[in-house]
């Protein structure tokens, strides 16, 4: 320690990994650059979509990426501790147990709910600011749901079914959302009419999320007010006992759930440091109809470099900082910890690199606030959206800040969660694409779709695949005139006499000869019945069916091939693939190579051994065939039969079942995994 290049980060918030992402990035080669990340729980939490959490929509891990999946094998050592002192002039950060020196010290503890000094509020209410807030929260709604519908009293039933969210900010009008949906389905399980349950949202301003355009903010107040939503505004709140909210006009509301989302300030940890603070609004009592004043402390001065104003060395990021910009402060939001979190460690590098300080100009994007999940709006760079597309842009909002923070497997997790995962149709595409197939079902399939195959590979060693001496077998993929390891091959129209005539002809004969004599037989049994009909009915019925033959022939024939082997598709792949890559390929191997992958892929599935791999080979095996000209109709059914079995069709009645969870283990603890966040599930590490 002590080398100059000690970074030290307080806090795994937005900022705190966004400059740890950015630090890791650009000192992964550097040795002398040590870089440490303490906080007090092992993930990283989106505070964002807590209210999902606490509504019951997803489940709680959708909100948790632990830290091990986002650093991975990267230098960024994390450790959890609970920092309770700073010593600004040794350097030190200490726990209860440990001292952490330091050169640079980045501080993202984050922020905490705002009461503004009103009597019971903090005893008496809900709060939804940490990921232990919305737990809490979920069990007792949950809670509270079953014990009303054994209240024989009318009086304490309905404070039971009635919920109140205090502020019309961002995150009460999403908590509110979300008990709208919750309602139904807590009514629907427990046979309570909806009409009992009372969801309101009381705000001291004359309206709710003041930060939107008029058009969006009424969108949402219809929105909420066609689904039961109360909503009061110009009505502060002034004091709180147990089951009472108290309201200015002297009225008072009984419930069992008072949810407060109405301020956030900076944290106790912050306003505890010897570092200077934003003004402090002692005056706690109301002017006028709007909300007291906020006290704003725990919120450090910093400079335009997102340093310390006392400390040059000390980047104070998110919420923890107090800046002025364009005559207002800095708004406690996840773009604000983002791009301070950025621009303190790229500060922090130019200091270590001698190069010029960043100086920090925000750049947000705009706003948005979903109504549970199938009802938005949002202002995104100066677009206003509403309903299906609003919702769709949070989604791809949310999605861009996890790959860029844990890659493309949190994104997986992240759309399981939204929606191949949702229950009750809670998400603005409804319940599309979350029922899920039980494994044992699959088993059918994927017993006779590895037979097929196992047939496929030995029929060809029956046609002499293997046999070298017997020259190539595989030339009707490549143009003619191509060689293919020193056999040229034949022109395709006489492989496949134009139409694969040649391909199939056997077969046709041989059916031919099957029920030959059968057609025979039946002709003379009907005979003299087909004699004694009409000749009349007979030449309608000839007539009717020679049109009918006429207009279906070429549809329904299904043993053609589904792209002409000599069609424009066949044609270009065969140039484009074949051609250009597989004839390099001596004919030997390249027969082999289909020979044993045929096999191979049906005895894995008929084992259940890495299913999902041996149906990823078999689509492509498939589309190669296909595009080839090789593929009929009625041998389709391959192709979605492997889409079938990528959903873990192994797991039943398979090997799969005991293999599959040894080999993510090994996986997800590799580097090469870590590194790039290419987890299967979750990292091992």
């Amino acid at each position: 320690m002590g080398n100059g290049n000690n970074i030290l980060i307080i806090g795994g918030g937005y900022g705190g990994i966004a400059a740890a992402k950015k630090l890791a990035k650009k000192y992964k080669h550097n040795s002398d650059v040590t870089i440490t990340l303490v906080d007090r729980h092992p993930f990283h939490t989106l505070m964002t979509e807590l209210h999902e959490v606490a509504g019951h929509r997803v489940e709680p891990d959708s909100v948790r990426v632990p830290y091990a999946k986002i650093f991975g094998a990267s230098k960024v050592k994390v450790v959890l501790d609970t920092i309770v002192s700073i010593d600004f002039e040794r350097k030190q950060a200490r726990s209860a147990v440990r001292v952490y020196d330091y050169d640079y010290l980045i501080l993202g503890s984050g922020a905490e709910p705002e009461f503004f000094g009103i009597p019971g509020i903090k005893e008496n209410s809900f709060t939804l600011w940490s990921f232990d807030d919305a737990m809490k929260l979920r069990y007792h709604i949950d809670n509270i749901f079953e014990k009303a519908v054994a209240e024989q009293d009318r009086v304490k039933r309905q404070k039971m079914l009635t919920f109140v969210v205090a502020g019309g900010g961002f995150t009460g009008i999403e908590m509110a959302g979300e008990l709208l949906e919750w309602r139904d389905v807590m009514c629907a399980k427990w046979q309570i009419t909806k009409n009992e349950v009372h969801i309101v949202v009381v705000e001291a301003l004359p309206n709710i999320l003041p930060m939107l355009e008029e058009d969006l903010r009424e969108k949402v107040v219809y929105y909420m007010k066609r689904h039961g939503a109360e909503l009061l505004v110009s009505t502060p709140i002034v004091g709180s006992e147990p089951g009472v909210v108290k309201l200015k006009d002297g009225s008072v509301m009984e419930t069992s759930t008072f949810i407060w989302t109405a301020g956030v300030t900076g944290c106790a940890f912050a306003e505890t440091l010897d570092l200077a603070k934003g003004p402090f609004g002692r005056d706690l009592e109301n002017s006028g109809d709007g909300p007291p004043k906020r006290n704003r402390k725990g919120r450090l001065l910093v400079t335009d470099e997102i340093r310390s104003v006392d400390h040059p060395n000390v980047f104070p990021v998110g919420d923890n900082l107090w800046f002025i910009e364009n005559e207002k402060p800095l708004p406690q939001i996840v773009e604000t910890a983002v791009q301070t979190g950025e621009t303190a460690a790229h500060n922090v590098i130019a200091d270590i690199e001698g190069q010029e300080a960043k100086k920090f100009k925000s750049n947000y994007h705009g706003f948005m606030v979903s109504v549970g999940g199938k009802f938005a709006v949002s202002n995104a760079m100066g677009i206003n959206l509403s309903g299906f597309f609003a919702m769709a842009m949070k989604h791809i909002v949310n999605l861009h800040y996890l790959i860029g923070v844990a890659g493309f497997n949190q994104c997986w997790e992240y759309i399981k969660h939204e929606f191949l995962d949702m229950r009750q149709g809670r998400s603005f595409v409804r319940g599309f694409g979350a029922y899920k197939t039980r494994g044992y079902w699959l088993l059918p399939i994927r017993l006779w779709l590895g037979l097929m195959w196992v047939f496929e590979g030995i029929n060809k060693i029956g046609e002499g695949w293997l046999s070298w001496a017997q020259g190539s077998k595989s030339g009707w993929m490549f143009s003619s005139g191509v060689t293919q390891a020193g056999a040229e091959v034949t022109a395709a129209e006489d492989l496949f006499g134009g139409g694969g005539e040649d391909l199939f002809g056997s077969a046709d004969y041989a059916a031919s000869d099957l029920f030959g004599s059968a057609a025979d037989a039946t002709s003379d049994l009907f005979g003299s019945a087909a004699e004694s009909v009409s000749s009349a009915a007979v030449d309608t019925v000839s007539a009717a069916s020679g049109v009918a033959t006429g207009a279906f022939e070429g549809v329904w024939d299904l043993s053609k091939s589904i792209f002409d082997t000599n069609g424009v598709v066949a044609t270009w792949f065969r140039t484009t693939f074949m051609d250009n890559m597989a004839a390099y390929i001596p004919f030997q191997g390249f027969q082999l190579m289909v020979v044993m992958t045929e096999i191979l892929i049906g005895l894995a599935m008929i084992g259940g051994l890495f299913t999902w791999w041996a149906a990823a080979v078999s689509i492509v095996m498939c589309l190669v065939f296909t595009l080839s000209g090789m593929f009929a109709w009625n041998q389709v059914w391959f192709l979605f039969a492997g889409f079938l079995m990528l959903g873990g069709g192994g797991r039943a009645f398979g090997l799969d079942c005991w293999v599959v969870p040894l080999f993510k283990k090994w996986w997800n603890g590799t580097r090469f995994a870590r590194r790039r966040h290419w987890y299967l599930d979750g990292p091992s590490k």
